[in-house]
């Protein structure tokens, strides 16, 4: 079985973020970067099934050269081999055509991505990837289990969980459940060493388009302060919620 896990090279949650160049750009200085969450329990599983049922993991990022740090960590994690598609990833469309450029030269049974990066938090590159290579397609994905060409999957969904079997091949939409977070990986130095001699191949991009553009980016607004009101003065809290808060 052959496997692609996507990987997103996303700023670690405790970084500050800022933008530059008139709020069009994001501010990269002093910023940590990781393997997407979402992705890093993708990448856990199909170390799983590398290892329990012999299958080849490959990761692929769309990206420049910055993001090659990432990709080590998942090779050091435990996967074969890493592409990177040489060019910015600009939005999610762009993102999954040179994805799909990739996998049609590989045929893979099984593509991992997360359901979601933690920066845009978009949620359709796993989508996109699936319509553009007529593959099934399971997100918010829970659990997994393959046999032969067969799978089954558990998805979170309203009030509950749905269990789906379908055929390879498969694209999931990974997140928190589908393995535990007790058994993530954390590269060790025999992974690390490895990692140096495993192949990270550089391919140029297959010329997609971009479906959108970023105008600019916007920080939330700062919340307003607190206001304590007594238990008691009911009619005072029902006058706040009314008139400033407009709520009710």
């Amino acid at each position: 079985m052959k496997i692609l896990v996507c990987i997103s090279h996303v700023p670690d949650t405790t970084s500050k973020i800022n933008f530059v160049e008139s709020d069009t750009k994001f501010d990269t200085n002093g910023v940590q970067y990781i393997i997407n969450p979402n992705d890093e329990f993708g990448l856990t599983r199909a170390m799983w099934f590398k290892e329990k049922e012999g299958a080849e993991v490959d990761v692929i990022n769309v990206g420049g050269a910055e993001t090659e740090s990432t990709l080590r960590k998942a090779l050091a994690i435990g996967a074969d081999t890493a592409i990177r598609v040489n060019t910015e990833a600009l939005e999610a469309s762009q993102v999954a055509q040179e994805i799909v450029a990739v996998i049609k030269t590989r045929e893979y049974d099984l593509v991992i991505a997360g359901r979601e990066s933690i920066d845009y938090n978009g949620g359709m590159v796993p989508g996109m990837i699936a319509a553009m290579i007529d593959a099934s397609y399971v997100n918010n994905c829970v659990s997994l289990e393959i046999s032969g060409d067969k799978a089954t999957a558990v998805r979170e969904i309203d009030g509950g969980k749905e269990t789906l079997t379908t055929s390879l091949p498969l694209v999931i939409g990974g997140q928190k459940g589908l393995v535990e977070e007790s058994d993530l990986k954390i590269p060790n130095m025999r992974g690390i060493m490895m990692a140096r001699k495993k192949q990270l191949n550089v391919i140029e991009p297959s010329g997609a388009t971009t479906k959108a553009t970023t105008v600019n980016y916007e920080k939330p607004a700062p919340k307003g302060e607190v206001k304590l009101v007594d238990a008691a003065n009911v009619d005072e809290l029902i006058n706040l919620l009314h008139n400033e808060a407009n709520v009710i």
